[in-house]
């Protein structure tokens, strides 16, 4: 049965997913140093362990991504023009329908791979259900940011969720787990498992 999940997000052992003063240069905000080393090390050849077998894991069964327009760039507000395109070059990962939240619409955005970028202001249910349909039966991942999860957290109409805890201490920013009133009652933790530079938690409906 296809899933609304999160999957391999990464936040700081006190909880922050970015720090303050996200910026071009430094997308994820101060502080935050160090807390996709798990993940740029996975990534080098001939990677193995957990943190290489969980990250290979993030586009299994996935049709369709939501993300935040926090996410898909730094800017903020009416866009300057249209230039932008994403952190990810010409061809990015998700190969599938992607949907970006955003009071500020401009078109749909095609790129190599089978990207494309849909950007929509509808409430949140619309957007899910929006992405349900492109998936075609496969799963959809809210990608982030943090305020992006939590809407839908709060909606609860996350089905799992995949975290990664890194060795780091922000002590400022954005924490995932904050403004969600009460929604985490409804999860429990099913997994946890641990590498030598990250934490692996698996939180599913109970």
């Amino acid at each position: 049965m296809a899933k609304v999940r999160v999957h391999n997000f990464t936040i700081t052992v006190d909880g922050y997913a970015a720090g303050p003063n996200q910026r071009l240069d430094v997308p994820f905000g101060d502080g935050m140093d160090g807390l996709h080393d798990w993940m740029n090390a996975a990534m080098e050849d001939a990677a193995t362990g957990v943190d290489a077998e969980r990250l290979s894991r993030w586009n299994d069964n996935v049709g369709a991504t939501i993300m935040g327009r926090n996410m898909f760039g730094p800017q903020r507000g009416p866009w300057e023009d249209e230039s932008w395109t994403g952190w990810w070059g010409a061809n990015p990962p998700y190969h599938h329908a992607t949907f970006v939240h955003t009071h500020h619409l401009r078109p749909d955005l095609p790129m190599e791979g089978g990207t494309t970028f849909h950007f929509t202001d509808n409430p949140i249910e619309k957007v899910l259900e929006q992405a349900v349909q492109a998936a075609n039966g496969q799963d959809v991942v809210i990608a982030g940011g943090a305020a992006t999860v939590q809407q839908y957290l709060r909606a609860g109409l996350i089905d799992e969720l995949n975290l990664v805890i890194a060795p780091v201490l922000a002590g400022a920013g954005i924490r995932l787990f904050d403004n969600l009133d009460g929604a985490l009652s409804a999860y429990r933790v099913s997994e946890q498992t641990s590498s030598t530079t990250a934490a692996h938690v698996r939180l599913v409906r109970r």
